[in-house]
């Protein structure tokens, strides 16, 4: 936090002072304006880094939920209890995901209850799937469920909603690749194969 109002702190009077010299040095409307929009940018864009930096964590966590829970569901089945197979799930992990379970357990050892913590581990995250499976691991808890039968179950769908997520990426390749293809490639192929034609009937026309 104190990076990011440092950030907004400097990069805003900075840009305003810069967008003064501007303007002083350039008359019209359109000057006043850019200085303006530079302004505006300037001291938002820390935020928009920010927002996009945990766009790009959620996306990782919503990745790694699959493997995690399959290494939970294998732990929990080998005989460990749910924290320990968390843990060691944090263990096995580099990414986001990871760092988030560490974080839980130790909310969890530092008093804090188990429904608390699992509720601000979803709260932190901002993911559907994983906010799904804490709902669905409180109401085991709750219910007296077994919780290997939960990981099971929310490991399969996971996988099958990553599968889902992929194959809608691999289907909207072809129409993301139409917009290059006729901006860029088509009017030079139009141009090598129709500009030899147009050069002979200018020079036919010209006689």
């Amino acid at each position: 936090m104190e990076r990011l109002l440092g950030a907004k702190l400097l990069l805003g009077p900075i840009t305003a002072t810069l967008a003064v010299l501007y303007t002083s040095s350039n008359s019209g409307t359109l000057p006043v304006m850019i200085a303006i929009a530079c302004t505006v940018v300037a001291y938002f864009l820390p935020e928009l880094l920010l927002h996009s930096k945990g766009e790009e964590r959620s996306k990782t966590i919503a990745l790694e939920l699959a493997d995690t829970l399959d290494q939970m569901t294998i732990a929990v089945e080998a005989g460990l209890g749910f924290d320990s197979a968390m843990a060691r799930a944090a263990g096995n992990g580099k990414g986001p995901l990871g760092q988030e379970l560490v974080r839980t357990l130790q909310d969890i050892q530092v008093g804090m209850s188990r429904m608390e913590a699992y509720e601000a581990l979803a709260e932190r995250a901002a993911v559907p799937d994983l906010r799904k499976f804490i709902r669905a691991i409180i109401q085991a808890d709750k219910y007296g469920v077994a919780i290997a039968d939960v990981l099971r179950t929310q490991a399969a769908e996971m996988r099958m909603k990553r599968r889902q997520r992929a194959e809608e990426k691999a289907m909207q390749i072809p129409v993301k690749v139409i917009f290059p293809l006729m901006l860029c490639i088509l009017p030079v192929l139009f141009i090598v194969l129709l500009g030899p034609a147009v050069m002979d009937i200018m020079k036919a026309f010209s006689h």
